[in-house]
């Protein structure tokens, strides 16, 4: 992909990814299914989970797993609510974005 992803994008998309199971998810699995749509390495989303964590946005627990603990990321209210608020912005940023590339008038 051509286009950089922003620190802000990263946080929205992972935070997308995190709240689709409601009991949680792994890291492994958050970043194979934040793959599905754009190229970026486990080294990268480390560092983004653990900030999310840290700004109280995901809550992690370890569960027991084939002899090894597996870290596991849930959305918190406060994740949710950042989550909500991205998605609101993405929604009003893309559709400028959309309509300028393709020469339509943007919705105010």
């Amino acid at each position: 992909m051509v286009f950089n992803t922003g620190a802000a994008l990263l946080d929205a998309i992972v935070l997308a990814v995190v709240s689709k199971d409601p009991q949680g998810t792994y890291g492994y699995r958050i970043t194979q299914d934040v793959r599905t749509t754009i190229e970026v390495s486990e080294s990268t989303l480390y560092p983004v989970l653990r900030r999310l964590q840290k700004g109280g946005c995901l809550e992690i627990h370890d569960v027991e797993c084939g002899g090894r603990n597996r870290r596991y990321y849930k959305l918190t209210e406060l994740g949710r609510q950042q989550l909500d608020m991205y998605r609101k912005e993405w929604n009003e940023y893309s559709s400028k974005i959309t309509a300028l590339f393709f020469n339509q008038s943007a919705a105010q």
